[in-house]
């Protein structure tokens, strides 16, 4: 087995665990709202944030995984990005019909693409264009209802489209230049997310839910379902850095789209959700599209190695940061001591946390 085919293994493990991590906390928290009544989804994500925190604050003093110390203002500004991001996500829902904050999560995908080409000069084939078209277009059918809109909720989406977009392209950029792992990095930003939501999240859950979460009543069975799906979590939290940080962000955003098709597919098969022709249609475009993007950013990938393996070991070491989407194996990730400083980042990337 060669190396690229042990990468490629690792890739498919990390897409796996996010499939069906996130699926799992989808089913759960589905009961905690629906059944038990906790609509706090805000507050919730953040203790799901400080569970998170905790949890690897035990693995790296068991030895699991080694802490590399990273910039302060990078990782603070990082964290920080990334919880006002999700708490934009649940204002957008708040304030927009299902159907245009479903449209808003399908418009991540193409900002990602412009944001990358812009900034980044990452190139996508129009092979990789087609079938993230097929892919949005099935996504959209099965899931898109009513666009009813309004001017608040139009800024909120915007807002959360662009917050979501760099947060994305930061989370693989970071990992990439910094040479942090997921966990790395994880470990270090989500004390600053779980903190922004914790602050925030009661006001935003009130303003949505007009519910006070420290009234609420906490029964034996809320709370062991709330410790659940904080479980869960972890692994939601972890696979996200590492998918993202192992392929790229479209594609960890074509991942959640194949997410939304299986939990729309549970809701049918188990919860007998109302299900009609037009959502199975949906769904198989989708699940098309997914698979011509697949087939595409393999062959790419692939195409790629050889290029790369028969290219000077100078020529190399200057193709080394542009990491295909699957199958190719990322560069080694040397332990150093030292804090790794913010000047080390991409120009863009640093002017997405200098420049507002």
């Amino acid at each position: 087995m060669s190396d690229s085919s042990g990468s490629r293994m690792g890739v498919v493990g990390a897409l796996s665990l996010s499939v069906t991590s996130s699926v799992a906390i989808v089913i759960c928290n589905k009961y905690l709202i629906s059944t038990l009544g906790f609509f706090f989804a805000t507050t919730l994500t953040s203790w799901h944030l400080m569970v998170t925190f905790f949890t690897l604050y035990v693995a790296q003093r068991l030895r699991f995984f080694e802490p590399k110390p990273i910039d302060a203002r990078t990782v603070i500004s990082f964290g920080l990005l990334n919880g006002i991001s999700i708490g934009l996500l649940n204002l957008c829902l708040g304030f927009n019909s299902v159907g245009f904050y479903q449209m808003t999560k399908l418009a991540i995908i193409p900002f990602t693409i412009v944001l990358e080409t812009i900034f980044l000069n990452k190139k996508f084939s129009q092979s990789i264009k087609a079938s993230l078209m097929v892919l949005l277009l099935g996504v959209g059918i099965a899931s898109v209802t009513d666009l009813q809109l309004n001017l608040l909720g139009s800024v909120i989406a915007v807002l959360t489209i662009a917050a979501t977009c760099v947060g994305q392209i930061l989370t693989n950029q970071i990992q990439r230049r910094l040479k942090v792992s997921s966990t790395q990095l994880l470990y270090q930003s989500s004390p600053y997310q779980s903190a922004v939501l914790l602050v925030t999240g009661p006001f935003v859950d009130k303003l949505l839910t007009k519910r006070d979460v420290f009234a609420f009543n906490y029964t034996v069975q809320v709370v062991a379902f709330i410790a659940l799906s904080c479980s869960i979590a972890v692994c939601v939290n972890f696979s996200t850095f590492l998918v993202i940080g192992t392929t790229s962000p479209v594609t960890y955003q074509v991942l959640g789209h194949l997410k939304t098709c299986l939990v729309l597919s549970f809701g049918y098969i188990i919860l007998k959700d109302p299900f009609s022709v037009r959502n199975v249609a949906g769904i198989l475009i989708a699940i098309f599209g997914m698979g011509l993007y697949s087939y595409y950013s393999v062959t790419e990938s692939r195409k790629k190695t050889e290029a790369a393996g028969s290219l000077p070991i100078a020529a190399q070491m200057i193709e080394k940061d542009s990491a295909p989407l699957l199958g190719a194996k990322g560069s080694p990730r040397p332990e150093n001591k030292a804090e790794e400083s913010f000047d080390y980042m991409p120009r863009t990337a640093k002017s997405a946390f200098t420049g507002r």
